[in-house]
């Protein structure tokens, strides 16, 4: 049986939030079978809770952020990109600020941290959403698409007419029933141009981010002494953002996703077109060997922890 996980013990992290600037407080709790990843502002009294939803998704300008009532948690995707990565399908997430902190701009260091609490399996079936149609969504000469497929790839193309971006791979595809999420994903950091820097600022953008935490362009080239860590990081960074904002669904995906110079806002409302027809989707469990794609069996057959919770 593939089955839900969680974490087996309680991690913390601190860091800056990238367009905040604030100092932010991160706790990662273990949670019970099918109770989702959940989000807390415990700065907050009473403590406002956030359930990873589709359609409680706001500001999708520069990031992906949730919202309940007048109260946000923004920057969530490289933090639901890690734990889509690593199969984690209940947590508990605590932040003390309105923004998940940023680390080094890419899902490697909330890896990190849950490798460091340990993921476990759970006694409950994983519950995964399988696309049955294709469902797309168009703006302009900018797409995205999903359509079935027996277990989770992505394809993903970006055009920016940037000599820096431009002289590296600007498509990208993965497959995870052949390639690995730490591997070939989690370390694409987020990037950005010095001369957006002063417009976002003025809007109340970007005010945590430095060379620290996203690679930085000027007009020519990338200003990070070490450079880029894949030689296709701009579009890799785009499929990590696409997992963390397609995790909001509350399920793992069975689907091929396609895009062309989509973003956060796209990637939701191509999650909220897939949900309202019901006849393009469905809830499946995978419980006997035999009726599980080799796909998904490769993509969560990685060793855990060895106690059930």
């Amino acid at each position: 049986m593939i089955r839900q996980r969680t974490l087996k013990s309680v991690v913390t992290a601190t860091g800056v939030g990238l367009h905040g600037g604030r100092k932010v407080r991160l706790v990662l709790r273990p949670s019970a079978p099918d109770s989702g990843i959940v989000f807390h502002r415990v700065d907050l009294d009473p403590v406002v809770s956030m359930p990873a939803d589709p359609y409680s998704v706001c500001d999708t300008r520069m990031c992906s952020g949730l919202q309940a009532g007048e109260v946000k948690v923004g920057t969530v995707e490289h933090l639901m990109s890690a734990l889509a990565g690593l199969g984690v399908d209940n947590l508990d997430v605590e932040v003390d600020a309105p923004e998940i902190p940023i680390l080094d701009g890419s899902a490697s260091p909330f890896v990190y941290l849950l490798r460091s609490a340990g993921v476990v399996e759970q006694d409950a079936p994983k519950r995964f959403l399988r696309v049955k149609k294709p469902v797309e969504f168009r703006e302009g000469d900018k797409w995205v698409k999903l359509e079935p497929y027996d277990g989770y790839s992505l394809d993903f193309s970006i055009v920016f007419n940037h000599p820096a971006i431009d002289g590296t791979s600007t498509r990208v595809k993965v497959d995870f029933g052949q390639q690995s999420y730490e591997q070939d994903v989690a370390r694409a950091r987020t990037f950005g141009f010095m001369q957006d820097v002063e417009f976002m600022r003025a809007n109340g953008l970007a005010l945590g981010g430095s060379l620290d935490n996203a690679i930085v362009m000027d007009e020519y080239r990338v200003l990070n002494s070490h450079g880029l860590r894949y030689a296709d990081e701009f579009a890799k960074h785009k499929v990590l953002d696409a997992i963390g904002d397609l995790y909001l669904c509350g399920h793992p995906l069975l689907a091929a996703y396609s895009a062309h110079k989509a973003g956060h806002a796209m990637n939701n409302e191509v999650l909220r077109a897939l949900l309202a027809d019901e006849s393009a989707w469905e809830i499946v469990t995978f419980e006997q060997s035999a009726d599980t794609p080799q796909a998904v069996i490769k993509q969560f057959a990685e060793p855990l922890e060895a106690e059930s919770c």
